[in-house]
């Protein structure tokens, strides 16, 4: 599962697909309908905020937003009403290293928007979310043994 901080404009198609995907995925973990995936780390941040159920539904809006520019049919249905009005904090570090994830995964996948977004040099995060200083999170997989 991959739940990404930075902004979904970044995604090539099966990027995006798949960030839609997994956000349900993500949910429904979170409304208890699942019994896998409920300790997964990349829930931790939304487990965090005052309210899980709703931030992943602003999460998923801001990923249906995206389909809708590019003219995908994603079922905005899908998502429940209810909505988080903060922002989750996230580090410069992760944004980094979210992007450089992305990179790597463009590089084969999609090579023109690979040489797009390989110039980018302020990386633009997610609306849920407000890039601070600081290092990788401390849930993220980086070493050999990450799925995503």
């Amino acid at each position: 599962m991959r739940l990404w901080s930075i902004h979904p404009q970044y995604l090539d198609s099966k990027g995006l697909v798949a960030l839609w995907r997994e956000g349900l995925l993500a949910q429904n973990v979170l409304l208890g309908k699942t019994r896998g995936y409920k300790n997964h780390p990349q829930l931790v941040r939304f487990k965090n905020t005052s309210n899980p159920v709703g931030a992943i539904a602003s999460y998923l809006r801001s990923v249906v937003d995206e389909a809708d520019k590019r003219n995908y049919r994603f079922d905005r249905s899908k998502i429940i009403s209810r909505r988080y009005n903060g922002k989750i904090y996230v580090t410069s570090g992760q944004v980094k290293y979210e992007f450089q994830h992305l990179l790597g995964k463009l590089k084969t996948r999609d090579p023109l928007l690979y040489k797009q977004c390989r110039m980018t040099t302020r990386v633009k995060v997610h609306p849920l979310f407000k890039k601070v200083t600081g290092k990788v999170a401390s849930w993220e997989r980086t070493g050999p043994d990450k799925t995503d």
